[in-house]
């Protein structure tokens, strides 16, 4: 297969999937739907080269799950594949999208079995029902619904992307400068996801798992005079806020980096670096928002959350409730499955000596259940 790399494209938005999750990062028993897609493929073609197209935001968390290649895509897909086409040094391509899910390996070897036909070879399937355009009905035989995965000659593909003209396809771009088309028959099954109700008709994708993953987090922020202080989303009365680059909200820092530590995504100075200056004094409300829609799009849903404030001073008992009730709205989950407690050390070491605050923070999560849900 050294003649041949698989390019896969996942860099979609999933706009018109209407759920919470990103559909590439659906779990598929514990793999996301990218990974699960390109291993699959994999097993059957062990010694082709595979090069995959994400967002570049998701690139991070995707390579600490895989040793694939991983790109990163643009607005299109034909400009993502465009970014794809430049890292690929053999003389065929076959490319398709992470969201055709249940693509059969004989299809592929079909493809490759026909590469001397034409500049590129398409799976298509018949049209059965009649079909009106533009109000006139046309012979639904010269009709054909295209498929991926296609296979091209890498240089014919490379100078057809080299235009302004927006594909749907690769075929349709080399047809477009003169290169010649060959059609196989697709397969029934290789059915893209494009709705959420697509998903539930495949029958090649196992549930996801129904384990709970447990995370934990700690942070500790000193003092710092004539500054509001912000624990849990609540305004403390205090003569002194938190030392920090954000606003300094030690409960909900530690309880963002115990979420990310349940779904394994890495901590807040990953997903929030304090060189940033976009987070400079931000609200931190703000970054538990984002830190909850990221694990929402990466396909997990939250369970519940624990924190225990260590604080000699301020006095936390009046808060407790209200904190509760902030970090619920924040999390989407009931609050009662929000526990806010706070403790002192007896006046020992630097919290007890009254210099700054710290928290531990637990958190649990599962996957989202699209096969019941």
């Amino acid at each position: 297969m050294s003649d041949f790399t698989l390019v896969l494209l996942a860099a979609g938005n999933s706009s018109r999937f209407k759920v919470p999750v990103k559909k590439q990062w659906l779990r598929i028993g514990h793999d996301p739907l990218w990974l699960y897609v390109t291993n699959r493929i994999k097993t059957s073609l062990p010694n082709i080269t595979i090069i995959l197209v994400a967002h570049a935001n998701e690139i991070p968390f995707m390579t600490s799950m895989c040793d694939f290649t991983i790109i990163a895509g643009g607005e299109t897909r034909q400009q993502s594949l465009k970014n794809a086409i430049t890292h690929v040094e053999t003389p065929y391509v076959i490319v398709t999208d992470i969201a055709r899910a249940c693509i059969n390996p004989d299809l592929i070897f079909h493809l490759i079995a026909a590469k001397d036909s034409a500049d590129t070879i398409v799976p298509v399937l018949d049209v059965h029902d009649t079909v009106v355009y533009n109000n006139v009905t046309i012979e639904r035989n010269l009709v054909k619904r295209i498929q991926t995965p296609q296979l091209s000659r890498t240089n014919i593909l490379r100078r057809a992307l080299e235009t302004d003209i927006d594909y749907t396809d690769e075929s349709s771009a080399i047809v477009a400068i003169g290169g010649t088309r060959h059609f196989i028959l697709g397969d029934e099954h290789a059915a893209k996801i494009t709705h959420a109700s697509d998903i539930t008709t495949l029958e090649c994708l196992p549930a996801p798992s129904n384990i709970v993953f447990t995370g934990n987090g700690f942070d500790v922020h000193p003092f710092e005079d004539a500054k509001p202080m912000f624990l849990g989303g609540v305004k403390i009365e205090s003569p002194f806020g938190f030392k920090a680059h954000s606003d300094g909200d030690v409960a909900i820092h530690a309880l963002i980096d115990a979420l990310l530590g349940a779904a394994c995504l890495g901590d807040i100075g990953m997903l929030f670096p304090d060189t940033n200056n976009l987070y400079k004094n931000i609200d931190s409300k703000e970054l538990l928002q984002q830190c909850v829609l990221k694990l929402h799009q990466f396909g997990f849903e939250i369970t519940h959350a624990d924190i225990t404030i260590i604080a000699q001073t301020p006095k936390l008992s009046p808060y407790k409730e209200s904190i509760k009730h902030t970090l619920a709205s924040l999390l989407h989950i009931p609050k009662a499955r929000v526990n806010v407690k706070a403790t002192t050390t007896e006046h020992l070491g630097f919290i007890g000596r009254e210099e700054g605050v710290g928290v531990i923070a637990t958190a649990s999560v599962h996957y989202f259940d699209w096969k019941n849900g």
